[in-house]
């Protein structure tokens, strides 16, 4: 098996075959194989130089193209494909960015590089996905284990679309209540405050404030959308700590925890039933799986049943001590150790909490349009009260 290479960020100027320059980053263990790399692309290396290693960050496969990239190397290779073939294939497929780590990964295989070490050097391929690849090329099952990676893609890109389905929703409402709101805060209320107000009729204190917030508003628009803007721009930089801070928001919400709990127990049972079929250890697949569950009581109760299976526990025992998952699924392990077929426990727990996601998700949905609407009735509807009381109190006073 071929050592495993460090990668380095390089900025570079090259040629291509019409003359022009072409200046750009790419990372490569050294500057051959930069220049490979580009010879490849049909670009002369002219000048390379190093970045500092903490520019080298890759970024990893979207699941839409780990779906189609691991399917086409599944059937392919069952076919009786060689792996060199099915990743020109598999690189047809994918997004250009993957298509070109398919191609470097296909230079690599084809220079006697071993599937796992050439992922494993491109970068882009998560620890689970080239542990499930190295332990497949021991056994001589690459096919298959392609084939259910691209399966636990499927599932974690299916709870993906859940999750992305119950934020989009509310973010929309929200989008419109404050657009409506904004326009009701500085165009109408106005308008209708400056005519109470040439009327000498005394108007209420809620009513004052709404104009007086409506005024400043406009008055100082430009300010707040930068302003909105700085905060935008601040969300996406501090995303992950955001979104963290967002799942630790929902984790403690009755309505949703239970949901967040089987999207992550969903994509543990996915992920370990991906690893169980390619022959990875149990306690190996317990290390690396429970890396990919955030719920903190989840994966700390999960490395806690790994830690002591190492040291010589009893996994049904070990099982039942992992509270942060339902009763009925910690029966279920325990009557599959017993009868040594937690491999298809596993995959069958990740389709069923896959559908429950689906069930609750619905369920939330339901409830979260009602609420919405209702939120958005106060606070639109609260605006426009402050003005139509005191035009109600006005046309009562003229008519008595």
């Amino acid at each position: 098996m071929t050592q495993v290479e460090t990668t380095t960020q390089f900025f570079f100027s090259a040629v291509s075959a019409d003359g022009s320059r072409k200046r750009g980053m790419r990372t490569a263990t050294d500057e051959p194989s930069l220049a490979q790399a580009l010879s490849e692309d049909g670009l002369l290396l002219v000048k390379a130089r190093k970045l500092p290693s903490w520019t080298a960050r890759t970024t990893d496969l979207p699941l839409k193209d780990q779906v189609g990239f691991n399917r086409q190397i599944g059937d392919l290779l069952g076919r009786g494909v060689t792996l060199v073939e099915a990743l020109e294939v598999a690189g047809s497929v994918v997004t250009p960015a993957t298509k070109k780590r398919s191609e470097r990964i296909r230079s690599l295989v084809g220079a006697g590089a071993s599937f796992a070490d050439a992922c494993e050097q491109v970068g882009g391929f998560d620890s689970i996905t080239i542990t499930v690849y190295r332990s497949a090329e021991r056994a001589g099952d690459l096919g298959d284990a392609a084939r259910r990676l691209a399966e636990s893609a499927e599932r974690r890109q299916a709870i993906v679309g859940k999750a992305i389905t119950l934020l989009i929703y509310p973010a929309i409402v929200s989008a419109i209540s404050a657009i409506v709101a904004t326009l009701v805060l500085t165009i109408v209320v106005p308008k209708i405050g400056a005519g109470l107000a040439q009327t000498g009729i005394e108007l209420p204190w809620y009513t004052e404030l709404v104009m007086d917030a409506g005024n400043w508003l406009k008055a100082n628009f430009l300010f707040v959308l930068i302003g909105l803007v700085a905060f935008a721009s601040l969300l996406v930089v501090f995303r992950k700590i955001v979104f963290a801070a967002l799942l630790a928001l929902l984790r403690k919400m009755p309505a949703v925890s239970k949901l967040v709990l089987a999207m992550e127990s969903a994509r543990f049972f996915s992920v370990m039933g991906a690893m169980a079929r390619s022959g990875v250890p149990l306690a190996d697949s317990l290390g690396i799986a429970s890396g990919a569950v955030s719920h903190p009581q989840l994966r700390k109760q999960l490395e806690t049943v790994r830690t002591r299976l190492v040291e010589g526990g009893v996994l049904r025992q070990l099982l039942e001590e992992v509270t942060a998952l339902p009763l009925a699924t910690r029966r279920l392990l325990v009557a599959a150790e017993r009868s040594g077929d937690l491999d298809s426990a596993f995959d069958a727990l990740a389709v069923d909490l896959t559908n429950e996601m689906d069930t609750r998700s619905e369920r939330l949905l339901a409830a979260l349009e009602p609420a919405l609407i209702v939120v958005m009735f106060v606070v639109i509807g609260s605006l426009l009260m402050s003005v139509m009381v005191p035009l109600v109190t006005m046309s009562s006073q003229v008519q008595g």
